[in-house]
């Protein structure tokens, strides 16, 4: 048989090829095992609370379990006590939606897929074919996470498709349900129904925006200090040095193009502050950084500057710029007023930082400050394989009773992490 040597880009090909195919039998593999999982906990979730509920189990029965199943399945995971009672939830909340009579006595005793109300009907008949795709797609530390987080189901449903559709870890998860994505998304103040002319552009435009956006990875100063002693371009250099975590509070459909872009008109330059192409709106963004509240004349320099991206850099076969201001803070009738008067699609919105602290809050900084330093000495006092047990039980509250007794380490029921339903 003639020996045929591959060349550089035909190894490159078939590299490719395979490894593309590699990849996708991967996803759909735990694509499939994820929905199994969710079936799963959501029948041990309608066992469990069948029979919890109506007093067939005891005090401790949970726990009882769950350490037989770990005995008899070694290397189990996944079906602690607390994670069984998540289970519990899980099912209850998701059955409570669909507002259907569940067969309680069928659950005490089965666990087959009979008794299990299929998840694709816990609709009411306003989700999609998608929407249950996506409740199949994301991991059930994430429902747990929207379920603990979230109470009303509009809100729910926004996470789950939010998470599936952009690939959210629970980290950023956490962080979108911190940042209230739910309550600002789409509602920056803006002119885009006054200068947008197509209907469609404009809803696509409106949820582009947030009214709000969290910055809480740039060092920022007291935003109430005199303006005069802002220094706004080391502030807006040090947000450009994170441009990947900046890019990320935006969205996923933003991609970066300039800093400091540069105009020249007539005998004059000027600077925009940052330059992003928009994939789905097909245009360019430009985004001014303010740290102060906001002013009228802002609007008229971001106006400028899209005049000139306009007729200096857009594309024949792209849409008319667009402009946002992100300042501190806002009077939102002065924005209202202003935004109005201009002819180029614009908004304003402001940011958060993780020193803008409620003024509700900042009286109980001395006391957290004195935790913190009770913690840190109790921890320099206990020995080391009791912090790290410590450490590993912490998210779900489950300190050892004994070893905390042992070494003077206080615990009480009251700093357990709460949960819809107590046992």
């Amino acid at each position: 048989m003639k020996k045929v040597a591959l060349n550089t880009q035909d190894i490159r090909t078939a590299v490719k090829t395979i490894k593309t195919a590699i990849l996708k039998s991967r996803y759909m593999a735990a694509r499939k095992a994820n929905v199994e999982h969710l079936k799963l906990y959501f029948r041990v979730g309608a066992y469990v609370s069948a029979n919890s509920r109506s007093g067939t189990w005891g005090t401790g029965a949970i726990a009882a379990i769950s350490e037989r199943l770990s005995r008899e399945l070694p290397g189990l995971r996944g079906f602690s006590p607390t994670n069984m009672k998540n289970m519990r939830i899980f099912f209850e909340q998701w059955a409570l939606e669909a507002n259907r009579q569940l067969p309680t006595d069928d659950l005490k005793n089965n666990l087959g897929d009979e008794t299990l109300p299929a998840i694709r009907q816990l609709s009411t008949g306003e989700l999609t074919e998608s929407d249950i795709a996506a409740f199949f797609s994301i991991g059930f530390t994430h429902h747990m996470e929207i379920l603990f987080k979230c109470r009303s189901q509009a809100e729910r449903w926004y996470y789950i498709r939010k998470t599936a559709m952009e690939f959210w870890n629970v980290e950023d998860l956490k962080r979108r349900i911190r940042a209230r994505d739910y309550a600002i998304n789409g509602k920056a103040v803006n002119n885009f129904a006054l200068t947008i002319p197509s209907d469609k552009q404009v809803s696509k435009a409106v949820q582009s925006f947030k009214s709000e956006y969290l910055l809480d990875f740039v060092n920022i100063v007291d935003a109430a200090d005199d303006e005069e002693t802002l220094d706004e371009p080391v502030w807006m250099m040090e947000m450009v040095a994170k441009v990947r975590k900046f890019i990320q509070e935006l969205g996923p459909d933003f991609c970066f193009m300039n800093v400091k872009k540069r105009f020249v008109v007539g005998e004059s330059e000027f600077f925009s502050d940052l330059v992003f192409y928009h994939r789905t709106l097909k245009c360019m963004v430009a985004i001014e950084l303010k740290k102060g509240a906001f002013k009228p004349a802002y609007l008229g320099q971001l106006d400028f500057y899209l005049a000139c991206l306009d007729k200096y850099v857009k594309l024949p076969d792209e849409n008319p710029s667009i402009g946002l201001i992100l300042c501190h803070s806002m009077d939102r009738p002065v924005v209202e007023l202003a935004v109005r008067r201009y002819a180029m699609p614009m908004g304003v919105a402001t940011y958060r930082t993780s020193k803008d602290v409620p003024p509700a809050y900042k009286a109980l900084k001395p006391l957290l400050d004195g935790s913190q330093k009770l913690l840190e000495e109790l921890n320099s006092e206990t020995p080391a394989s009791i912090r790290k047990a410590t450490s590993e039980r912490r998210e779900y509250g489950m300190v050892s009773a004994s070893a905390a007794q042992k070494h003077k380490v206080g615990i009480t029921r009251k700093s357990r992490k709460p949960c819809l339903q107590s046992v």
